[in-house]
């Protein structure tokens, strides 16, 4: 399932676009508490990720304060896996999708 969950993040990244986690988990059929379940998914991702020096496919996810950010435990999880944050979370998340987009884009 998270290799699913990984291909719809990279196709939605190389598009530049995103996407609310309700509308991921719904797309996906994911069993309830579904959200609960992408965030685990989700998690083990970013992990994936920072082990193998890419951006984090998470960044793509939009939180429901409308912002147009991740949820709050994107930005924890990062922390914990050291990840260069700035101040600017608005800022970082601009960079890590630039850097998706570039990296998934195809040639």
């Amino acid at each position: 399932m998270i290799e699913v969950l990984q291909g719809r993040l990279a196709e939605l990244a190389a598009l530049g676009q995103t996407i609310t986690y309700g509308d991921l988990a719904r797309e996906m059929a994911l069993p309830t508490p579904a959200i609960q379940t992408l965030t685990i998914m989700l998690e083990n991702l970013m992990d994936q990720d920072a082990a193998a020096g890419r951006p984090f496919l998470a960044a793509v996810l939009e939180g429901r304060l409308g912002d147009g950010l991740p949820s709050l435990g994107f930005f924890e999880k990062a922390a914990e896996l050291d990840a260069n944050l700035t101040s600017d979370p608005a800022a970082f998340v601009a960079d890590q999708r630039a850097a998706l987009q570039n990296f998934y884009s195809v040639k």
